[in-house]
């Protein structure tokens, strides 16, 4: 695509230029603040002074990956309309567990965003998605890999009136491969669960859909890096993730052990095949998360345990020989553990600065987190619709991440749109 710059994009780049004493800047033609995106402030506002404010998100994806990542956009303060066929987003229907008539699953990847119903089988609807992808910054979309030409809202199609859109498409297995892209399917054919579980036992998929995640936090991140490019060059580009990519990069040292050196991984319940001990240990009640990623984490574990004699033992002085020699150390290791409890263990070793953790419920996790201060829930809305969701984790110093709407309900800003599109 050939460059497009202005006036505008050239003085940025200087740090002496004031646009305010340039008779020559015209707000209409500067792409990041325009008429337009007044106007879509004027009925469709967001809190906050987020590093996306002002940047609009037409998001034609649906239940994990790709509303995952235009969430995060969202938190970021970018304008982001759900387009939702009439039937709603699968996941609006993926329950329990609920809150009131909501599908937690639903409200888990949708807050901060405004909502349309659209269906691209009537003529007029399917009018108002092109109007709005023409006037998108960014597009998102997971729909089967050409979905979307026979509706002109693929790239191609949207490029010809939007030529400078960010749109990010995800998929399953990448544009050439048709097929549908499922996160438990990804954990299968990754090679994922064939080393998540016990030696002895059945594969094991993992408890939440990590891939989906992970192409999701993918997805933000080729966005973010195509606004980069956009504000230096103006130009927009296509942005392309695909579960099975996303699975390949996160199985990282997994994966990583074949690609460089032809090992298969395979199961070893909770132990890890590099470190030792790294993992769950019986204590006299319960059962305590042991991580000495080094020798000097071991040196504590075995001074605090009353066996400081392993650390002049040959077979277990070093990571790599307690690794090799992890069978012997083992027994002598949970007869020592024996002395006290899993809670008495973490108060102990936390004290002595060994990294350890008990096995928490996701309820005992999220309290953990608040007794930190994480504040790990937040309140998500205002008025008579306020949904509790999970924070964002990241923090921004100069802009904050902002908790102002609510997961839409489905359609609940149609004609707020609607009336947005009919004054441009």
């Amino acid at each position: 695509m050939e460059q497009s710059t202005t006036a505008a994009d050239d003085h940025r780049r200087s740090p002496a230029h004031d646009p305010a004493h340039d008779p020559a800047h015209d707000p209409a033609h500067d792409p990041v603040r325009s008429p337009a995106h007044d106007r879509l402030e004027e009925f469709l506002p967001r809190d906050g002074s987020g590093p996306l404010s002002g940047q609009l998100v037409v998001d034609f994806s649906r239940v994990l990956a790709g509303p995952y990542s235009t969430m995060m956009l969202a938190d970021l303060g970018a304008t982001v309309i759900k387009v939702e066929g009439p039937k709603g987003d699968d996941t609006r229907h993926w329950a329990p567990p609920v809150r009131d008539d909501d599908a937690t699953y639903y409200l888990s990847v949708n807050r901060n965003k405004y909502d349309i119903v659209l269906d691209f089988a009537d003529a007029e609807d399917l009018q108002v998605a092109q109007k709005l992808a023409a006037r998108a910054d960014i597009i998102v979309e997971n729909f089967k890999p050409g979905g979307l030409k026979k509706f002109a809202l693929d790239y191609d199609s949207v490029t010809e009136s939007n030529p400078n859109v960010i749109f990010a498409s995800v998929t399953g297995f990448g544009p050439q491969n048709p097929l549908p892209g499922y996160d438990l399917l990804m954990q299968a054919l990754s090679g994922f669960m064939s080393v998540t579980g016990s030696p002895e036992g059945s594969p094991y998929r993992a408890g939440v859909a990590v891939f989906d995640v992970i192409t999701g936090l993918h997805t933000t991140i080729g966005v973010l890096a195509a606004v980069a490019h956009k504000t230096l060059t103006g130009e927009g580009q296509l942005v392309e993730t695909n579960l099975m990519s996303s699975a390949m990069s996160g199985l990282v040292n997994q994966s990583g052990a074949y690609a460089a050196a032809g090992v298969t991984p395979t199961r070893m319940g909770n132990a890890h095949p590099s470190l030792y001990p790294y993992q769950p240990m019986a204590a006299k009640s319960g059962e305590l998360i042991i991580a000495a990623a080094n020798d000097g984490q071991f040196a504590i574990l075995a001074e605090v345990v009353g066996r400081p004699d392993w650390c002049d033992d040959a077979r277990f002085a070093t990571a790599k020989n307690r690794n090799a020699n992890r069978d012997a150390l083992e027994p002598e290791l949970l007869e020592a553990l024996q002395a006290h409890t899993a809670q008495e263990w973490f108060d102990k070793l936390s004290a002595a600065g060994l990294p350890c953790a008990p096995i928490n419920t996701i309820a005992e996790g999220v309290e953990h987190a608040k007794s930190l201060g994480l504040e790990p829930v937040v309140e998500t809305g205002s008025g008579e619709r306020i949904i509790p969701t999970v924070r964002n984790p990241i923090t921004l110093s100069k802009s904050e991440v902002s908790y102002d709407l609510a997961p839409p309900e489905l359609g609940a800003d149609s004609d707020r749109i609607r009336d947005w599109l009919d004054t441009l």
